[in-house]
Formats: C-alpha cells, structure tokens, sequence
C-alpha cells in the first residue's frame, strides 16, 4: 500500500472512498463531518438517516466504520467512522487505532482501492496531534488490505508535519 500526505481540504479528493471523522449519530457535525455532509449534499444524510433507522437506531459505536454514498464529492463512498475523544485518564488508543482497520475493512468489503483519510480525533476531540498521526500511519501501514492507495489529508500545517514525521520517523 502506498501511503501519501496531502495538505488541503478531503471534500475535494478523487479517491474511491473518503472516510468522514463523523459522530455518533451521523447525523452531520462539525469540522470534517460538517464538511463532508455539506459539500457531499442530501444523500449523504439520506442514507445516514437510512443507517440510524435500521441498523445503527443507537447511532454508531466508537471505533466501528460504516458506508454510504458520497453524493456529490469527487468519491464513490464515504465511510463514516467515529473516533473517540481524547482522555487523559483512560488509554483510548484501541479505539481510534479500530477507527483506520475498520475503515480498510469496510473499504475492502466495497472494492475500493483508494482511501482519503483525515485525522480522525484530532480536531474537535482534542487529540494530540502527535500521537493521533502516529496511531494513524503505523495501523493504516500494519492493516492488511486491498486497498493500494491510502492518503492522509491534513487540513492544517501542523497536522501535515505531524504525520510527516511519524510516516518518515
């Protein structure tokens, strides 16, 4: 798998799928989520609201990863996944390693070959950049999959070179 770095904004990649930083309701939010629901459009939240009537009536559970439509982005889907907020006094890590293998999984379950990430906790979740960047690149890198293009887009220059540095330590 090759991994690359973007700096810029994830509702303008062309990739198979883009994986939403979303919240448990997925119901739309703030910073990536609010992004990607409102450049993707209504059938992003269609099928969000599809999800949360069959399946997912609680809403999504931390660390799991689901599909949908990316409606009018340059994708084919978006994977939703739900990253958990930072704690300083409860390691956490698991569960946002689990939101990077299960968004592989769900990309390989749909055929994709080319994944847009963003750095999923990192923002409204307050988790230190550092360490979300290098949770990030060693799962995506360790996590077997059919996926042959993974791409970090970083919306800010320090989240850029933070995950520089844990890709080229």
């Amino acid at each position: 798998m090759r991994i690359e770095l973007v700096l810029g904004d994830i509702t303008e990649q062309r990739a198979d799928a883009v994986v939403n930083a979303a919240n448990s309701s997925l119901l739309g939010g703030g910073g990536v989520d609010g992004a990607i629901h409102r450049r993707g459009g209504p059938a992003i939240l269609d099928d969000c609201r599809r999800l949360r009537a069959s399946h997912y009536g609680a809403g999504l559970p931390t660390g799991q990863a689901v599909a949908t439509t990316a409606g009018d982005l340059p994708a084919q889907w978006v994977i939703h996944t739900v990253g958990p907020v930072y704690s300083t006094s409860e390691d956490r890590s698991g569960l946002l390693a689990s939101c990077y293998r299960e968004s592989l999984r769900v990309a390989d379950d749909l055929g994709a070959r080319s994944v847009a990430f963003p750095a999923v906790s990192a923002g409204i979740y307050g988790w230190p950049i550092d360490d979300a960047a290098r949770i990030a690149v060693d799962t995506v890198r360790s996590t077997p999959s059919q996926v042959s293009d993974a791409r970090f887009v970083l919306f800010g220059q320090d989240a850029y070179t933070a995950f520089a540095k844990a890709l080229n330590p």
